[in-house]
């Protein structure tokens, strides 16, 4: 294996929606960083059945609506 061409591997905390913390390795970030979520699977549709509200905390689905409310088929 090559030295000096993989990516540091280090440990993240993730903070869910709820704010339950848990510690991981990746290469995202630097070590000792926190990783919050706006989506994860304790709120995602997907994985929740559908029931959950939508989480818009960029208000992205705003910009959305803004732009393309007025779009009729």
């Amino acid at each position: 294996m090559k030295k000096n061409i993989h990516p540091d591997y280090h440990e993240v905390t993730v903070v869910m929606t709820d704010g339950t913390r848990y510690q991981t390795r990746t290469t995202w970030g630097k070590a000792g960083d926190e990783l919050k979520l706006d989506i994860d699977p304790t709120t995602h549709p997907a994985w929740t059945g559908g029931s959950s509200r939508l989480v818009d905390s960029g208000g992205r689905v705003g910009r959305f609506n803004k732009k393309f409310g007025n779009f009729g088929l």
